[in-house]
């Protein structure tokens, strides 16, 4: 028999699951529901074997796991299944690591992927929000950083009814299900945040199913370009024993679609799912396949970052500068600015008389937005300077996880921009990540743009979490009266010029460089 040992994320308890577990029992399932101490479990004044006298903290919640798992190994002829959800991965995890022999598999449902030695805190995708947990730990003498985090037992109270989002996103959930959710929060203990998980690496023999839901972060698809782009910290996900699947819902699936939870869990258990793929020289990965049109090579002068793709005659010429997307690890290569993508607009606009330039820029975190830009407006700044370019009809061109740096150039344009375009672009912060702070949110910015032209290609096959914002971003473009052109792809995938290489996309990619081009040339 399979037994689901069920572990709830922060502020919650074991009441969240109610409907997730009778569905699973009524399929035949068994089910336990670890009370965490402090969440539904012990109260948190009453100590434990894992906290320092009241102190409640990481090692508390991985005991309360370990009692429900060898309550269950003690039995002959059960087949565990370990769901962490949010939070309780990290508990989750720490007692699998310890039972490794003793747990069939792990379901990480929308969850962070812990390491050794991190604390729950640095999972938290709101970088304000981990600032203002690490101030409160800091006021109520728990550490932070360094150590084991044990101080003097804090709490972090619960979101109020509004502020849930940032956490996860609430997209499914009922009004009801809101206020119930609201109503039976509970204080989450700082330690439980704070002090860094502890793994041997037994664990890692244990098959996982990620869970993902899609209204609350990536889809599979987006995964597999993201491991496709050579993060070693993502390597394990293209592992033969780990498995996937979505669910088109926000961050708490069992309070907003418990049906199709439970009938997902079911499947994970039986080791069914999605799995990711390694690329190989005879499968490259998606953003290294060949760009869609058949464009000629262009000479190409390469300065520090940048490179440019030059036009035929001695100019001045206009130039377009392509902004890759990313986050992109430092360690990818090709660099993005090698990316046939990117060399691909840049030697087809090279071949109607205009400067094509690329380049590679900071963005290897969400952090990182900062600098990123940075890198932008200097390598924009040494292209105008170059004499063989006009400096006063320049474009830049965005993609991706790109667009937030956009911003900046809507917010107040310079008379020579001529034109800003955007491929597949994110375009306000994503659920539960994305850069904190309004700078990098072309949706604020489009107000500021006056009537600066944006070309905007939109692919009908986005995401749903990056298609939002590009409607959000066309939302307030018609209220505010931008001037926006919107190039669609329906049938295109986010990168469609490396994955969709049809006519209905290369018709796009004209009509795209085509207006772009018109703006700069006109």
């Amino acid at each position: 028999m399979t037994v689901f040992i069920l572990v709830a994320g922060a502020f919650t308890g074991p009441h969240v699951w109610r409907d997730t577990a009778a569905l699973l029992s009524a399929d035949g399932a068994e089910v336990r529901i670890a009370a965490l101490t402090g969440l539904g479990g012990r109260p948190s004044g009453s100590g434990g074997s894992g906290g320092s006298g009241g102190t409640v903290d990481l090692e508390t919640h991985i005991a309360d796991v370990l009692a429900v798992i060898d309550s269950v190994a003690a039995e002959s002829g059960r087949q565990i299944v370990l769901v962490g959800h949010d939070y309780g991965i990290h508990p989750a995890l720490g007692a699998a690591d310890r039972r490794a022999r003793s747990i069939a598999r792990i379901v990480y449902l929308d969850a962070g992927m812990p390491q050794d030695g991190v604390p729950a805190l640095a999972a938290v995708p709101d970088q304000r929000l981990r600032e203002e947990v690490a101030e409160r730990a800091a006021a109520s003498g728990e550490r932070a950083t360094g150590g084991e985090g044990r101080g003097a037992g804090g709490e972090l109270p619960p979101p109020d009814r509004d502020a849930w989002t940032r956490w996860g996103s609430t997209a499914g959930l009922s009004e009801a299900a809101l206020d119930g959710l609201t109503a039976l929060a509970a204080p989450q203990p700082l330690g439980t945040l704070l002090q860094p998980l502890r793994l041997t690496g037994a664990v890692a023999a244990v098959p996982v199913t990620g869970v993902l839901c899609t209204g609350n972060g990536p889809g599979i698809e987006m995964l597999q370009t993201v491991v496709d782009l050579g993060d070693p910290a993502l390597r394990a996900l293209a592992d033969a024993r780990v498995a996937f699947f979505e669910l088109p819902t926000g961050h708490w699936p069992m309070l907003s679609c418990p049906a199709a939870l439970a009938k997902t869990l079911i499947v994970a258990a039986s080791g069914a799912g999605h799995r990711l793929t390694s690329a190989d020289a005879a499968h490259p990965p998606a953003h290294l396949r060949p760009f869609l049109l058949d464009v000629p090579e262009r000479p190409r002068e390469r300065t520090g970052n940048t490179d440019l793709y030059l036009p035929d005659g001695p100019g001045p010429h206009p130039a377009v500068v392509f902004v890759h997307g990313g986050p992109v690890p430092a360690e990818a290569r090709p660099t993005p600015r090698d990316w046939p993508t990117l060399t691909g607009y840049a030697r087809h606009v090279a071949g109607q008389g205009v400067v094509g330039v690329t380049l590679d820029h900071r963005l290897h975190a969400v952090t990182d937005y900062e600098p990123a830009a940075a890198d932008v407006a200097d390598a924009v700044e040494r292209v105008r300077a170059d004499p063989r370019v006009d400096g006063d009809r320049v474009a830049v061109w965005f993609f991706s996880g790109g667009g937030p740096i956009a911003a900046d150039w809507l917010t107040k344009p310079p008379a020579w921009l001529r034109c800003v375009a955007a491929n597949y672009p994110i375009l306000s912060p994503l659920p539960g990540r994305g850069p904190a702070g309004s700078r990098f949110q072309p949706v604020r910015a489009v107000s500021h743009a006056g009537q600066l032209p944006v070309v905007l290609v939109r692919a009908g096959r986005e995401s749903a979490e990056i298609a939002a914002t590009v409607e959000e971003f066309l939302a307030e473009a018609a209220r505010c009266g931008a001037n926006v052109e919107v190039i669609d792809v329906p049938d295109g995938r986010h990168g469609f010029e490396t994955l969709d290489p049809t006519d209905e996309a290369r018709e796009a990619v004209h009509r795209a460089v085509g207006a772009v081009l018109a703006r700069l040339k006109g």
